[in-house]
């Protein structure tokens, strides 16, 4: 009976024991963010909206450094890639915010908004878009003390748009966040459009 009983004693001990252990065990698997079946992305050249030419081959040229410095996924042709990288600017605003004396603009802030989606070549479908992500620059004219030229903002913009790109795709929903359609007028005043085309829903 006392063997017994000590048997008890130890199994219940091991029962507690390793109860406590799993209550301290947390499974939490890393949320995916692609499908594993995309291990390669290509970035489409972005389409430009707007009535200033060439933004498009800039930005796309820096959202590709940034995935390349990235590394997280090879960029090669569309052919080869099972995953796109699509997007579009759909407004470039550039507005003086403070005058000189003279009523001369002295500061200006300039806004780019895109579009950018993943597309998956393999259900043909879109994996998620974000619809306005936006990309603003303060700056002083180029003719004052560490101004700049609106060239040289674009830059700014350029960075700040393709890390929220590459961002995005890496970390998943959540990482960054659109901004709302109803910040920006329409082109033509009075005129309702759909700022934010899409091809297909999600």
């Amino acid at each position: 009976m006392k063997n017994m009983f000590k048997l008890s004693l130890i199994a219940g001990f091991l029962l507690v024991c390793g109860c406590a252990n799993k209550q301290n065990v947390v499974y939490n698997p890393h949320a995916q963010k692609v499908p594993q079946h995309i291990r390669q992305l290509a970035v489409s050249q972005f389409v430009n909206k707007t009535n200033f030419f060439g933004l498009e081959e800039k930005l796309t040229l820096k959202v590709i450094d940034e995935f390349l410095k990235d590394a997280t996924y090879p960029i090669v042709s569309e052919e080869r890639a099972k995953g796109i990288i699509e997007g579009q600017i759909n407004r470039y605003i550039l507005t003086p915010i403070q005058y000189d004396t003279a009523l001369v603009p002295s500061v200006y802030k300039l806004t780019v908004l895109i579009e950018v989606r993943l597309f998956d070549k393999q259900s043909q479908e879109y994996l998620w878009i974000e619809p306005a992500l936006e990309g603003v620059q303060i700056y002083s004219a180029s003719t004052l003390a560490g101004g700049m030229t609106e060239e040289q903002a674009r830059e700014f913009i350029w960075e700040t748009l393709a890390n929220d790109v590459v961002k995005r795709t890496i970390e998943g929903f959540g990482s960054i966040s659109s901004q709302s359609q109803k910040k920006i007028a329409p082109t033509d005043p009075g005129k309702e459009e759909d700022v934010f085309p899409s091809d297909k829903n999600i």
